[in-house]
């Protein structure tokens, strides 16, 4: 296994997490802040028609099932805290964050480790990596955990860690990965100049203070290694006015631009542009950025969009109401009930040929100077 570069008094294995589990978010907005921030009620989607099809379980998938065990980590790492029937981490530092650690959902994960590859067109960064330089690697909320295995397997020489406040990944890796639990809101522990590449994706509305991210990746790079950032925009656009004001997709990017608010790890990261200004306040150079347009579905007339739009399409519908879940109790105050019938809004909409819609990706990266 890959060896730790963190100072011997602050191994994780020295200090393991309360076993308190953790207590849930803030109250929920009143029915005066959801109106004055334009959310829509429950009973408003209870008045929607739907056809018996679009209430189906998003549970069942064609694609058939992704396979993923657990590393044995410490114990108390395993006390979940259960909202509505799924489970989420249980106390680590200070996390919080909103996507399921279930079975299922870690499924839904997998499949979007492969979505994400498919908007890079088959890559798993962008940075002008020399793989003669690359020897230590840092993957930042690593989820699944499939991004470190597959950069691992690319890179057999470099040792290649991968930090979560889930234990979800798998324990058949290859020898040069390893998985360890920590939240990235926290001080880093490891040395100063550890890594020679450090990537992170998709942590909207897990980080607290994106320039904290930042300035504790840039102490932990190597002079002449590089951070790397994927996040997406939370707002679902069209061109010709298909998405439209009221419908589900509309209230998407409502609902989790006031949830972002409401626990203080904000959603709008490629809107208020936190990747590039974080980069730059911490001290990089050589910052560049590369912006993705994902359609919603399969509608966009060009072959590799249409790609791109069908994979995230699958991977966002393999759990749609775990995505959704946390944030619409946590914000509105609803039932599975009435979670589950906006989902299957969404779902209709997202589904529908005549709505022609899309969001944004970027990936910025940045070179630690020498």
């Amino acid at each position: 296994m890959a060896s730790s570069p963190k100072s011997p008094k602050s191994d994780h294995a020295s200090n393991p997490p309360a076993s308190n589990v953790p207590a849930l978010g803030p109250k929920p907005l009143t029915l005066e802040e959801q109106n004055a921030a334009g959310l829509l009620p429950a009973s408003h989607w209870a008045a929607q028609p739907l056809e018996e099809d679009d209430t189906v379980d998003d549970a069942a998938s064609s694609l058939g099932s992704f396979t993923s065990t657990t590393a044995s980590l410490t114990s108390s790492i395993y006390q979940y805290r259960t909202v509505h029937g799924r489970t989420y981490h249980g106390e680590v530092g200070n996390a919080e964050a909103w996507e399921p650690n279930d079975q299922r959902h870690v499924e839904a994960m997998e499949l979007f480790h492969h979505a994400m590859m498919v908007q890079l067109d088959g890559k798993l960064y962008l940075s002008p990596l020399e793989k003669k330089n690359v020897h230590q690697v840092l993957d930042v909320g690593t989820g699944s955990g499939l991004w470190a295995v597959d950069f691992a397997d690319e890179y057999p020489n470099a040792e290649v860690i991968g930090t979560d406040v889930s234990p979800i990944q798998p324990s058949w890796v290859p020898p040069n990965v390893k998985f360890e639990i920590d939240d990235c809101n926290s001080d880093w522990t490891w040395a100063e100049n550890s890594f020679d590449f450090i990537h992170m994706r998709m942590l909207a509305g897990v980080v607290s203070d994106w320039d904290k991210l930042f300035r504790n990746a840039f102490r932990c790079c190597k002079p002449g290694g590089y951070v790397e950032s994927l996040g997406s925009g939370i707002h679902f656009l069209s061109d010709d006015g298909s998405v439209k004001e009221g419908t589900a997709l509309h209230q998407w990017a409502k609902v989790f631009g006031e949830a972002g608010k409401k626990m203080g790890r904000p959603f709008t990261v490629y809107e208020d542009d936190l990747q590039r200004k974080g980069m730059k306040a911490a001290g990089f150079v050589d910052i560049e950025f590369k912006d993705i347009q994902c359609p919603l579905g399969v509608w966009h007339p060009d072959k590799k969009a249409a790609e791109r739009g069908l994979w995230y399409k699958l991977a966002v519908e393999e759990d749609l109401e775990g995505y959704i879940k946390y944030l619409l109790n946590l914000v509105m105050g609803w039932t599975p009930v009435e979670t589950k019938r906006f989902a299957a809004h969404a779902r209709k909409e997202w589904n529908d040929p005549n709505v022609h819609g899309y969001f944004w990706l970027r990936v910025v990266y940045g070179r630690k100077p020498e």
